[in-house]
């Protein structure tokens, strides 16, 4: 049996010995994407070791149950000799009952870790379980999302290709379609990214960062700041209704002549039923004149709705919270995500004898000793064509393609190419930072991406049209009784001095 101190020095050495082969594990180069994934892993079970370690160390340290003091005091007593023999007796007899017994270092663990790091067997080479589609990581396989989402009531039909540019788009569907199914399409959405990144990432902290995207989202939320969740305003008078002084009114009958919603705003900042004909209305609101007490058979009943709105709030925010963990985990995809559009499209244009030549060179491009399945060489960052090479760079220049236009209003974003720059005029992006910016994104913008050219164009555009309204003052046109033809302005100047 192992005494304290020998745990607290094997727990130590095994913490050393896990740190070294982080840093060798670290150090290692790797050939392939692949083997970046699977080194990924067995640093994250390194670190899962290295913890348990440490928090069975801190135990032993904390020493609730007073053994470890106890052995302490025992080996620094008067009798350390006889504790010492003590302990070598108990172990020639541990192995006098069991001749056989072979103590194995703990180093021969470790270099048998060191050993798979450098010729991994299959089942080490294929240490996450990925789908065909995703290509052990590096395509998103979102079919089933997809298939959910086309099934939505009321949403617009897309294809996949779309769909993989646009799924975290959620802002723009109304919010009166966010119904049951569609909070359904959300949680499987949210579950396949999380699995997808804790297989891909195995070393992030996907819990704390959903959490901080889920704070992020409730203070946006509660400002009406979150996008597609706007603030719902109402109005005061309906829930308030305006005080009316009666001291100045002898009879209900003239309160009648004041009207029925002018009486149905007085009940209600009074708390009384505001429901009846304009007679019954003016007697009920009379009838409270002078009175300190109402009769509570005049009272109007609470409201039952107040919980149900409630209830639709939390769901609403529940929506949100599901909403904003989609932008972030879609954030932490995004190179695998233009990385599947490539791919689908590669695809579509491939016949099916292609697609079974090329699935085959994929699969045989996977093993370790080849290097095919790095990036291909594209030194001056060419775009990819079909074929996943880059497109020659005559062709790159052709399309202008060398050439970049910075938007300030799409958030700094740089668009390659002058067809990319005017195509994205219409595209989502520039039309959501137009939406911020409070103003429309039509023709008149063309070509505007500084926001303070838009601001100021806006601005020269709304005096415009308040330049071009009709103006009653000067041209509407009125004739006297000799036939002569002016404006309403001067016609009411003439008539105000008699000289009509």
């Amino acid at each position: 049996m192992e005494t304290i101190l020998e745990q607290q020095r094997r727990y130590h050495e095994e913490r050393e010995r896990l740190v070294d082969a982080m840093v060798k594990e670290m150090l290692h180069k790797k050939a392939s994407y692949r083997e970046s994934i699977n080194s990924d892993h067995r640093l994250k079970l390194l670190l899962d070791q290295y913890l348990i370690s440490t928090e069975r160390l801190v135990d032993l340290y904390e020493d609730r149950d007073g053994l470890r003091k106890a052995e302490v005091a025992s080996l620094t007593g008067p009798n350390e000799f006889m504790e010492f023999y003590s302990r070598l007796r108990q172990i020639k007899d541990f192995y006098r009952r069991h001749p056989n017994e072979i103590s194995v270092p703990m180093s021969v663990e470790f270099d048998e870790i060191a050993k798979a790091r450098e010729n991994p067997t299959e089942e080490l080479a294929n240490m996450v379980e990925f789908s065909d589609e995703e290509g052990y990581g590096k395509y998103l396989d979102l079919h089933e999302c997809y298939e959910k989402y086309i099934n939505l009531k009321g949403i617009e039909k897309v294809d996949y290709i779309t769909y993989l540019g646009t799924f975290d788009q959620l802002f723009d569907i109304p919010k009166e379609r966010k119904t049951g199914e569609y909070r359904r399409y959300l949680i499987e959405l949210v579950d396949y990214l999380r699995i997808f990144v804790s297989r891909i990432k195995p070393l992030m902290d996907l819990d704390i960062d959903m959490q901080s995207a889920m704070d992020s989202m409730e203070a946006q939320f509660d400002n009406g700041m979150f996008p597609g969740w706007p603030k719902e305003a109402g109005s005061a008078l309906t829930n308030i209704g305006a005080h009316l002084e009666l001291s100045a009114f002898s009879s209900w009958e003239e309160l009648a002549s004041l009207g029925l919603d002018r009486l149905k705003s007085a009940l209600m900042a009074l708390g009384l039923k505001c429901g009846g004909t304009l007679e019954e209305r003016a007697q009920r609101l009379f009838s409270t004149k002078g009175l300190k007490s109402l009769d509570p058979s005049l009272l109007a009943k609470s409201k039952p709705g107040k919980a149900s709105k409630d209830k639709d709030h939390m769901r609403q925010k529940e929506l949100a919270g599901l909403e904003a963990q989609v932008y972030r985990l879609a954030e932490l995809v995004s190179a695998q995500r233009t990385a599947s559009k490539e791919n689908v499209q590669r695809k579509q244009a491939r016949t099916e004898g292609e697609r079974d030549d090329s699935e085959a060179e994929d699969s045989g491009d996977e093993s370790p000793e080849e290097d095919n399945d790095d990036v291909p060489y594209n030194p001056k960052n060419l775009p990819l064509g079909w074929d996943g090479k880059p497109i020659p760079y005559w062709l790159y220049k052709l399309h202008g393609l060398n050439i970049s236009y910075n938007c300030e209003i799409c958030g700094n974003y740089i668009y390659k190419g002058p067809k990319a720059f005017q195509r994205h005029f219409a595209e989502w992006r520039h039309a959501h930072g137009m939406r911020c910016l409070g103003i429309p994104n039509t023709a008149h913008f063309a070509n505007v991406t500084q926001i303070e050219d838009a601001l100021a164009l806006w601005e020269k555009l709304k005096v415009q049209k308040q330049g071009e309204r009709w103006q009653p003052e000067t041209e509407e046109e009125y004739e006297d009784s000799q036939g002569n033809v002016v404006n309403r302005k001067t016609y009411e100047d003439l008539k105000r001095q008699g000289l009509l």
